[in-house]
């Protein structure tokens, strides 16, 4: 399966870019054409969501409720037990979707307040062309990442800083997206070269912390067992690494 067709079976990647089209349909019938510049504006809010979202959210101590955690487990947590499991690569659409509403209103609201003849324009310029063009990209790039592939320079570069996160330390390196690496740097989770010769590999790495045989990972990998298409050979050796 090509990369191309890969991402677009993922069942959030269609409705993202229906968002995209209908930023430039608004912006372009709307807007003032001083408007497009805020597009530059929507890249950077959009990786600090990036950010803020997998390290604040999907890194969420394990909770000790098995309905609570399996919500970790689909949005994240699996992710990390099974980091080559192509289902897993993506934003969940109950994650993407609901966030995007949230941020194109929250940007709408508050710039109605402000600039209310430009509001809707300006919206769309930040959150549906700057946000889910960056967005699309993330999910290029992370696909991208976890696959054996002919990768571009940049490409590989993001590859090597996201393996140090799932392979090497999980509490190091939330972006992914081309850049990203500034806001990792600001906020003291990414690693130096000169810490990363004497960093340890972190214990229970694909598992968060958690034992590999924890009751909880083993209830969540059985009931998604299906939906991931996960083996019993695959459930079976992951609760002994």
């Amino acid at each position: 399966m090509s990369r191309l067709s890969l991402i677009f079976s993922h069942n959030s990647i269609v409705p993202m870019i229906c968002a995209l089209i209908a930023g430039i349909i608004i912006l372009g019938l709307n807007g003032p054409w001083w408007a497009v510049f805020f597009v530059f504006l929507g890249v950077p809010a959009q990786m600090l969501n990036e950010y803020s979202l997998h390290r604040f959210i999907f890194h969420l101590p394990p909770p000790e409720k098995q309905s609570l955690f399996n919500v970790l487990y689909q949005a994240h947590y699996g992710h990390h037990d099974f980091p080559t499991n192509k289902k897993l690569f993506f934003a969940p659409i109950w994650v993407s979707i609901p966030v995007l509403i949230i941020n194109f209103t929250v940007v709408w609201a508050v710039l109605s307040l402000i600039v209310p003849q430009y509001a809707l324009s300006i919206a769309a310029s930040i959150v549906l062309i700057g946000g889910v063009g960056t967005f699309l990209c993330y999910e290029w790039f992370h696909m991208t990442a976890h696959l054996t592939v002919r990768k571009t320079w940049v490409e590989r570069h993001v590859t090597t800083l996201h393996n140090q996160h799932h392979f090497r330390d999980f509490s190091k390196w939330f972006h992914v997206s081309p850049g990203g690496q500034i806001i990792d740097k600001a906020m003291g989770t990414a690693i130096d070269r000169e810490a990363l010769k004497r960093q340890q590999r972190v214990e229970f790495i694909r598992t968060l912390g958690m034992r590999p045989n924890d009751e909880r990972l083993i209830k969540a990998r059985q009931h998604f067992s299906y939906k991931y298409g996960l083996s019993a050979e695959e459930i079976e050796r992951a609760a002994h690494i």
